[in-house]
């Protein structure tokens, strides 16, 4: 059977149908659900294999960017969420999502943290730039997480956000490099290669236990040829579909 991935959607998002294509191309069955759903017992985090945080502006980035979002993930179902990452389950925030599971703490989660006592260790803030980026990066994938295992390629794909520049002082930085987190970097030199500013060209990183990815580039809008700027020149490579399909083929394990 077909892994259950729960998109969860939260009042401004707006990528929720992008993720679900790349899932149903990845091989999974996405379903979306909005957060409010899960005061329904009826609606269970442990219902489903795969969890996915969509971008978008969810309740406006009042507070800051997917700041109200972590509040209300933490506060609904935070114990759920700690008993479905620690199951191995594998979770995934894009641009608003990665916000939010910075700033609840989840992400880089170095020290641990247990329900209702999440720690943030790191935020994402404006852009250098002092303004919204829309354009295409290149990422080079790392480390020993699930997502970026074995990926061989760089990913190509846009970015669209006000305040994906990761900062994280210095200790915070230091252990994430260490711990091999970082998962995806930007490829080149400065600015616009990083169209944001983030430290160590950092464009994702992952959870100590590799089944938790939060990056801001959206690789679920270059899954087909089609979605290509150059597509008119012929094929183009820096899909990112393997990477969902590497999420998907560890839910289907779990």
């Amino acid at each position: 059977m077909k892994p259950r991935a729960m998109i969860l959607h939260a009042t401004g998002t707006n990528r929720d149908h992008d993720v679900a294509r790349a899932l149903e191309l990845a091989g999974a069955a996405p379903e979306i659900v909005h957060i409010n759903q899960m005061r329904d017992e009826a609606m269970r985090l442990s219902d489903y294999q795969m969890l996915v945080l969509p971008g978008g502006f969810s309740y406006g980035d009042d507070l800051g960017a997917g700041k109200l979002w972590a509040v209300a993930i933490r506060s609904r179902f935070g114990a759920d969420l700690d008993a479905f990452i620690a199951a191995g389950k594998p979770v995934i925030g894009i641009c608003n999502g990665f916000q939010a599971l910075v700033k609840s703490g989840l992400l880089p989660g170095i020290e641990g943290n247990a329900a209702g006592a999440w720690t943030q260790q790191a935020t994402l803030t404006r852009n250098e730039s002092g303004r919204f980026e829309c354009r295409w990066v290149e990422l080079a994938p790392e480390g020993t997480n699930i997502w970026t295992r074995d990926l061989e390629t760089t990913i190509y794909c846009p970015v669209a956000h006000g305040e994906g520049r990761f900062v994280a002082q210095g200790d915070t930085l230091a252990e994430v490099e260490r711990a091999n987190l970082v998962a995806v970097r930007y490829v080149g030199d400065g600015y616009p290669a990083n169209p944001n500013g983030s430290l160590h060209d950092i464009a994702g990183i992952a959870n100590p236990a590799g089944n938790v990815l939060g990056l801001m580039p959206h690789p679920e809008n270059h899954i087909v040829g089609e979605q290509h700027p150059q597509r008119h020149h012929g094929p183009q490579p820096g899909s990112g579909l393997p990477l969902f399909e590497n999420g998907v083929r560890h839910a289907a394990g779990t």
